[in-house]
């Protein structure tokens, strides 16, 4: 094989090569010849009769070296070029429907090799994984894991060659008056090992760094060392300043290291003290705190999960909260670390992949509809040819490399079009997707392209090759004269195909109408509070400088008053977290004097440090009592307010207000109970589509501080409030930025983000399925009165009336219809089953949605058959006689 590429690419030498060694024989026996005595003239024409033919020579050296199958190809993609040359209109039919269908699916299958397929940047990632905390019975199905967790189970578990901890968060980072704040991610010091990747220059984490004292060193990435450190070839050992800190720089991360959607710039020690490691902080993750693990070479998962479950039974002997985590359900689960990050999207990807390889399969039927028109205009040519002395393996040759040579330039049209449409998805928002930032246009979808490509040639060519050459030649040439009715089983093929057409495309109508209605119900349900002319921002309050709660509290009361007095602004107050910021954690709460029914376990609920005017900022409605003050965080009486979700669980008859609770699974001393206030109306926290009623608690931000989020509710466009927000925290603060400023509109929007870009991309394949359809039904039935022309001549010239040839093609066209939507009703309701957990508030079966699909398809196939059923009933008798 390498030989005959060889020879190949250097066709021209070889053949030159081999003339003049044929041309230096004959020489050289014409020599002989001469020296025997001949005639020079004998001589040489002797030499060339007993040589032979240089042409037939020269074949039998080229098929010698298997050039022969390349000349016979290279023939026949000439001989394809020149067909399609002459038939444009089918040409460049097929070349955009090939285009449209592959590249649609190109596009989402780049999503998903990205996402999905692809394995992870680091060696031997699919040993890498993930463990965390489940309490399922509380309504708690993730909380990370704890500090504690890391400490107890590193080195402890056989199962794991490496285990590390991690946690997400920001820093300011940045001298005096030009702060900003970045990603970062703090890091136990096992990390990188863990990865299998670690820093290029310099050093990773030392255990003994993982102290509140000695945590001041960093190791950053390529890329800000080149952009933040301009490169410094010296910065090893160097500082730069984090929350106002000197930090130095201990490392720098190779240029293409990124751990999962990360976008953090630097790298941590997660620092912690003494107490935060003991067994009652075992439960305290919160979902902040998350760690990952590499399997030993031939653990499996299952080993692992056994492994951590046996210590965890262990553990929970000695554990004062073991019993009311038990009741939780509580287990810590071993997943694929990959396979985790992507879980919640991979049921829309596989969606949209199905939907894509529907329209798929209608471009193949439309194609396939296509080339058997065309297969029975030229059956007639290639009964001639066959009838000639061609060879059957011959034309079905022919007929392989003209459909292959079709779906290849189709498929490289396709990538043009899945390259527009990678950059389409990128304006829809596909880094919010996990892992979507690594969606590219690369050498495996190049790939793909071409093999799907040779897989339609070749599937498309072998059943037109075996239509063109299953018949005897003289029935060929007697039943396919001009205008003839074609064969019984060539139309029934015909209409099979049109019927499977409008069946995919009613599955796929079907399907897209469902996500439509998905999204709208979706988009109807109210968030809970007022979401328009909101303006939010995230402040990250460094643990060093802000230490003291007092300190916290202080900042958020003249950061109060400074943004009450911003022109436009209505009301403005802080909060521990909004809703829709992608933060969930939840933490249990205790009734005073409630108890707990048999097999009842603690409940997770949203628990957040709320102050200002953050209620009225927010638009919440009151239900009963009274909001948070605020007053309430400088009282030293505990108050707290609740939503009605949390009332309803645990006072089903209302009159919440008087009681008391305490944070955390168990009732603690009295003066440590918080007094309910006042009833909130229950707010979507998760997403418009979250319908757990978790409950949330509200407490005066003094008792609950933590980072905040600002909410300032304006009478101008928020959007505009954006550097004055800013400007009113350098006031209070010139080192603190504000990050992630977004209005509330924005989040509550994001938070649909999957969901719209589902239905969305469902609406454009369906309409490209409609319109192959309505080619699909308008080439069938025209190449059906094109074939009957004598036929209809014939019945016209004996009395037929043009409104009866007419309705008979109509009604041929609402047969085929009638077929079609009763197959695609059912594959649509098997595909409304299969779509369920994707789908909101909407059924499987929803006879709205599918009488309104067999009405659009209706009127499609109805107009694509009108003009081919006028054209017949126009038919003149005079001309089509003609044939006869």
């Amino acid at each position: 094989m390498f030989e005959r590429l060889r020879v190949l690419a250097h066709r021209r030498d070889f053949e030159v090569g081999m003339s003049e060694e044929l041309s230096f024989h004959i020489e050289q026996y014409t020599e002989e010849l001469i020296q025997s005595g001949l005639s020079p003239a004998d001589a040489a024409r002797r030499a060339r009769i007993e040589f032979g033919g240089r042409n037939s020579i020269e074949r039998d050296c080229r098929q010698a070296r298997g050039l022969h199958r390349f000349d016979e190809l290279g023939r026949q993609l000439r001989f394809a070029c020149r067909l399609l040359r002459k038939t444009p209109g089918f040409t460049i039919t097929a070349l955009l429907t090939l285009a449209v269908c592959l590249g649609a699916n190109l596009t989402i299958f780049a999503v998903i090799n990205s996402i999905l397929l692809r394995p992870l940047p680091f060696p031997k990632s699919d040993r890498l994984v993930t463990i965390f905390n489940t309490y399922p019975k509380a309504g708690v199905d993730r909380d990370g894991a704890s500090v504690t967790n890391y400490y107890e189970r590193r080195g402890q578990i056989p199962a794991f060659a490496s285990i590390s901890a991690y946690r997400f968060g920001t820093a300011i980072i940045g001298e005096s008056g030009s702060t900003e704040r970045e990603q970062v991610t703090r890091v136990s010091p096992e990390f990188f090992s863990t990865l299998g990747i670690g820093p290029v220059v310099g050093r990773a984490f030392k255990e003994e760094e993982t102290s509140y004292e000695t945590d001041s060193v960093v190791v950053i990435t390529d890329a800000f060392w080149r952009h933040s450190a301009n490169g410094d070839p010296h910065i090893i050992g160097k500082k730069i300043r984090v929350d106002g800190i000197p930090t130095t720089v201990i490392g720098i991360l190779p240029p293409d290291f990124r751990f999962l959607s990360s976008e953090a710039l630097l790298y941590f020690p997660l620092a912690s003290r003494p107490e935060d490691r003991t067994p009652r902080q075992r439960h305290s993750g919160g979902n902040s705190t998350q760690m990952i693990a590499r399997l030993n070479p031939v653990i499996s998962l299952r080993q692992a999960q056994e492994q951590i479950d046996a210590q965890n039974a262990r553990l929970e002997i000695d554990d004062p909260e073991g019993k009311m985590m038990a009741d939780a359900g509580f287990r810590s689960l071993v997943v694929q670390l990959h396979a985790d990050h992507v879980a919640t999207v991979r049921p829309t990807l596989v969606l949209l992949q199905a939907g894509v390889f529907t329209l798929l399969l209608i471009g193949v039927v439309n194609l396939g509809s296509l080339f058997l028109v065309r297969a029975c205009s030229r059956a007639k040519e290639h009964a001639v040819r066959q009838a000639l002395g061609a060879s059957r393996k011959h034309i079905a040759g022919e007929v392989l490399v003209e459909t292959t040579l079709l779906t290849l330039g189709g498929g490289l049209l396709g990538l043009v079009v899945s390259a527009v449409g990678i950059r389409l998805l990128s304006a829809l928002g596909e880094e919010q997707l996990p892992l979507g930032s690594q969606i590219v246009f690369d050498g495996r979808l190049a790939m793909a392209a071409l093999v799907a490509a040779i897989t339609m040639g070749v599937l498309l060519g072998v059943p037109i090759a075996w239509l063109n050459l299953r018949r005897p030649l003289g029935e060929a040439l007697q039943s396919e004269s001009r205008s003839g009715t074609s064969a019984r089983s060539t139309q029934s093929l015909r209409q099979s195909f049109v019927i499977s057409q409008i069946a995919l495309a009613f599955m796929l109508l079907a399907g897209a109408g469902l996500l439509g209605i998905s999204l709208e119900r979706a988009m109807d349900v109210s968030p809970g509070f007022q979401s328009d002319h909101i303006l939010t921002g995230k402040i990250s309050l460094p643990w060093k400088s802000y230490s003291d709660n007092n300190a916290r509290v202080a900042f958020t009361e003249m950061l109060d008053d400074k943004l009450g007095h911003l022109p436009g602004v209505l009301s403005a107050g802080v909060v521990t977290n909004v809703p829709f910021s992608g933060r969930s954690g939840k933490s249990a709460a205790t009734i005073e004097g409630r108890v707990s029914q048999p097999g009842e376990s603690p409940r997770g609920h949203y628990s957040y440090g709320v102050g200002g005017d953050y209620f009225k900022a927010m638009g919440f409605s009151l239900v009963e009592g009274r909001f948070l003050s605020e007053a309430d965080s400088r009282s030293n009486r505990r108050v707290c307010v609740v939503d009605q979700d949390f009332a309803r669980y645990y006072w089903p008859t209302g009159n919440a207000v008087g009681h008391r609770l305490f944070e955390g699974g168990e009732q603690g001393k009295d003066a440590e109970a918080f007094t309910i206030v006042g009833v909130v109306g229950s707010v979507k926290q998760a997403g418009l589509t979250d319908e757990a009623a978790q409950g949330a608690i509200y407490y005066p931000y003094a008792f609950h501080s933590d980072d905040i989020f600002v909410a300032v509710r304006t009478g101008l466009s928020p959007e505009s409030l954006g550097w004055m927000l800013q400007g009113a925290v350098r006031q209070v603060d010139p080192d603190l930025p504000v990050n992630d400023v977004r209005t509330m509109e924005a989040r509550v929007t994001d938070s649909l983000a999957a969901q719209r870009t589902s239905a969305l991309l469902a609406i454009l394949f369906s309409t490209i399925a409609l319109l192959l359809v309505a080619i699909g039904c308008y080439g069938v039935l025209s190449y059906a009165v094109e074939q009957r022309r004598r036929e209809i001549g014939v019945r016209m010239a004996l009395g037929a009336q043009p409104g009866k040839i007419r309705n008979q093609f109509l009604f041929l066209a609402l047969r085929l219809l009638a077929y079609g939507v009763m197959l695609g009703g059912v594959g649509a309701w098997l595909a409304g089953r299969a779509m369920q957990t994707v789908l909101f508030h909407v059924p499987p079966f929803d006879l709205t949605i599918l009488s309104s699909t067999a009405g659009v398809l209706g009127i499609v196939t109805i107009f694509a058959c009108l003009l081919p059923s006028q054209r017949a009933a126009r038919t003149s008798p005079v001309e089509a006689l003609r044939d006869l």
